[in-house]
């Protein structure tokens, strides 16, 4: 289990607007949230537990020393530290109103960011090029999660890339396996053997890409959807079949201090989903 603080507006993507195979290629590791804002102050990961080997109890003692010993976001310095007990209940907590998490995520304590179900528009900007490249966000229900991942990745097209990204090693730097030109009912086949990792792993992410077009959906390790399109209308209806409201104002649970969770297990199932798709 990790704790990060705001992740704020970081540039986007590393290698810039997706492009197809030969092309610079979006990663899971970036998402783009506020992208067309000034870069944020907010600091950088301060605590990171072990991901594997510290057991719940253990991390509660760890994070609740560290959160007292001053070792905290400057924003967040005047509040106080809960006890264990308010901690426990916090992680354990997976519903918000209407809206239920999957195992991956939590937000802080402090509920600087409150979880709902919703998408907004945004724009990434090419700080290299200054080309612009359109984004859609989305938070879905936990219920409906997996199956409207699957469905955005109808409008790529029939033959898809692939990137999956795990954090999962000590570092907590991804690391990325690529694989191209696959069938998409192939990929989806495969994916529904891997919903438990790729909902309930907050350190694996996938993105599918359009093999030549810049057009890719993200499943991200905030279990946030994200889309790369000039076209967004095939996939603002994917949500707006699902009730979802449309809210450009809307905050993600990456914007606030917030905890990933990760097992053993889930490394391994990742590895297991790399070798199925033939990923490298």
């Amino acid at each position: 289990m990790r704790v990060v603080w705001p992740e704020g507006n970081d540039g986007g993507p590393r290698t810039g607007i997706p492009q197809g195979r030969g092309g610079r290629r979006r990663t899971t590791g970036n998402h783009v949230l506020g992208l067309c804002e000034p870069p944020s102050e907010s600091p950088r990961p301060l605590f990171i537990a072990p991901p594997f080997s510290t057991p719940t109890m253990r991390f509660l003692d760890d994070y609740l020393d560290a959160t007292q010993s001053g070792r905290r976001a400057p924003a967040l310095a005047d509040v106080a530290p809960p006890d264990r007990a308010t901690l426990e209940a916090h992680l354990a907590r997976r519903r918000y109103g209407r809206f239920t998490l999957t195992d991956a995520v939590r937000p802080s304590w402090q509920l600087d960011v409150v979880p709902q179900a919703g998408y907004r528009f945004d724009t990434y900007l090419d700080p290299a090029g200054g080309a612009k490249l359109p984004a859609l966000i989305g938070a879905v229900s936990s219920e409906d999660l997996f199956e409207t991942f699957l469905g955005l990745l109808g409008p790529i097209g029939d033959t898809v890339d692939v990137v999956l990204e795990s954090t999962h090693a000590d570092s907590g730097k991804p690391s990325e396996s690529f694989r191209e030109g696959i069938e998409r009912t192939v990929l989806e086949s495969v994916l529904w053997d891997f919903e438990d990792l790729l909902l309930d792993d907050g350190c694996t992410g996938i993105a599918v890409l359009h093999p030549e077009r810049p057009i890719e959906v993200q499943l991200d390790e905030h279990k946030l959807l994200i889309v790369y399109a000039h076209a967004r209308s095939p996939f603002e209806r994917v949500f707006a079949d699902l009730g979802l409201a449309r809210d450009d104002r809307m905050r993600f649970i990456s914007q606030g201090e917030h905890l990933h969770t990760s097992h053993e297990r889930f490394a391994d199932r990742f590895d297991e989903m790399v070798h199925r798709l033939g990923a490298g």
